[in-house]
């Protein structure tokens, strides 16, 4: 039996539920879920498990991620949501689009891809080494977190989103992190693209490194009925650099009737 993860509720209406990244925790989504509520929507940002009030899970696979989050989705008891994914959450969303496609209404992935690193291990297992170095000398999450955030963000972001995204990676367990990490690079979701039969929301920032808009714009293209969106002037982190923009685009694929060409 999973348990439910731990996740904050606000407002009334169709839910929505936002997966953070891996320096993230629900308080990611904050402006999000304010601004949803406020709009007539049901918003969710859960704890991915092993973050903030989450019991972790072992192993700790995107199989297992994907049956914590439709355990919350049930527990929801609102038949199917709107899946917010961003970044490592936006596998997590594919992941359970490919899994339970019927518990899913409609899908926004943000600075995500459909796979990750080089199938031959090499690459990932130092992508893995250089993340976790600064923690293997004894630095902090908060610490990690003055470094990597800034690096992530374009230079159009607002301060006050930086320092929220700054704050949030900070309080993620090192543990977590290395599990998170480790899971991270094994994900690869491209053969199900194809697949995904609900409206779809791609959105990249201009300056993401790390979910470049070519890779998503080529993912948006292998979803059969998806949009694509670019926001100047940001990077990775584009629901807290440019929060007012990005409700905007998030509330009018939202207010979209549900049928599909």
């Amino acid at each position: 039996m999973t348990s439910i993860p731990a996740f904050t509720a606000l407002g009334g209406g169709p839910t929505v539920l936002m997966l953070h990244g891996i320096g993230g925790g629900h308080l990611a989504f904050a402006p999000q879920v304010e601004a949803l509520a406020v709009a007539g929507y049901r918003a969710v940002a859960w704890d991915m498990p092993g973050y903030g009030h989450s019991a972790p899970i072992e192993p700790y696979t995107f199989k297992g991620l994907a049956q914590s989050c439709v355990t919350l989705i049930e527990s929801l008891k609102c038949g199917e949501v709107v899946l917010v994914g961003h970044s490592m959450g936006g596998m997590v969303a594919q992941e359970v689009v490919a899994r339970r496609p019927e518990l899913v209404g409609k899908l926004v992935l943000c600075g995500t891809s459909p796979s990750f690193g080089k199938p031959d291990g090499e690459w990932q297992r130092e992508f893995v080494a250089e993340r976790t170095a600064p923690l293997d000398q004894g630095r902090s999450m908060a610490e990690l977190a003055e470094v990597l955030v800034p690096q992530m963000v374009g230079p159009g972001s607002l301060p006050e989103g930086v320092r929220l995204a700054t704050h949030c990676m900070g309080l993620v367990p090192p543990a977590t992190y290395r599990r998170a990490l480790e899971c991270l690079v094994t994900f690869d979701r491209r053969a199900n693209l194809a697949n995904i039969q609900v409206p779809t929301l791609v959105v990249a920032g201009q300056y993401d490194k790390n979910a470049p808009p070519a890779v998503m714009k080529k993912m948006a293209d292998a979803i059969p009925h998806s949009t694509y969106l670019e926001m100047k002037g940001v990077g990775h982190l584009q629901n807290l650099e440019a929060p007012d923009d990005f409700d905007g685009a998030l509330l009018n694929f939202l207010a979209l009737p549900r049928m599909l060409h």
